[in-house]
């Protein structure tokens, strides 16, 4: 496929991710569950093949954490509390996918920032579930966990760029908001539409981020390298 072509491929994808998330959300405030069943599932899917279409070579670990949301939307979608739990599981691994594709892309190299930030969401992480505890039940240690995990991907994508820290703390604000459904806690004026645009915009800046910064370091590598300069050898002239 050309570039041209390719690059056209990537604009109708996004074009169709963000139709897609508009009529989820639309589903949402108008209360109409098949279409909000219908689009749910195809969200990360779309953005993926979106990704995969705007770089030629992608980074490998953003395909996985896409396409394992994508599981982890559907799994939810399910409801019950295996379906739940095996959704939590899904969307555990995303994080690990994205923790492992920051800290290789060198988020963790300013040591002294990187500090700072985890120092911050730390404190955040601790607050949340100290509030949340008394009302998880059996729920307590899978979400506390899931929540680090959680935590990790705000921490790391803080050090890619802003787009991608924006995109991790959305996604911990997102989670947040499901974590005092689980509590019992009373719930904001359109809870699930909160949840679940926060949750849209953070996958597409974590995603959209990646991509930027990957051609970034892909622009500066080819820079950086030598260039080798061929001299033809010089022929003796003759009469």
């Amino acid at each position: 496929m050309t570039i041209s072509r390719r690059l056209r491929a990537a604009r109708g994808l996004l074009s169709t991710f963000a139709a897609t998330s508009a009529a989820h959300l639309g589903a949402i405030v108008t209360g109409t569950t098949a279409l909000q069943h219908a689009t749910k599932p195809a969200l990360m899917p779309l953005l993926a093949a979106h990704s995969l279409a705007t770089a030629e070579r992608a980074p490998k670990l953003l395909t996985p954490a896409l396409l394992l949301s994508a599981g982890g939307d559907l799994l939810l979608q399910i409801g019950g509390d295996t379906a739940f739990l095996a959704g939590m599981g899904s969307f555990a691994a995303a994080h690990v996918c994205y923790v492992t594709m920051f800290v290789k892309r060198g988020a963790l190299e300013d040591r002294r920032r990187s500090a700072v930030v985890a120092a911050a969401y730390a404190a955040a992480w601790a607050a949340m579930v100290s509030q949340l505890w008394p009302g998880l039940g059996d729920l307590k240690i899978p979400v506390a966990v899931y929540s680090l995990l959680l935590a990790s991907t705000a921490v790391t994508s803080a050090g890619l760029g802003r787009r991608t820290g924006l995109g991790g703390a959305l996604f911990l604000l997102s989670d947040t908001l499901i974590a005092t459904q689980l509590a019992g806690w009373r719930e904001l004026p359109g809870h699930e539409f909160w949840i679940m645009s926060t949750y849209i915009v953070a996958q597409y800046l974590l995603a959209s981020g990646t991509l930027k910064a990957h051609q970034t370091q892909e622009e500066d590598s080819v820079a950086d390298e030598p260039v080798t300069r061929l001299s033809a050898p010089v022929q003796p002239t003759g009469r």
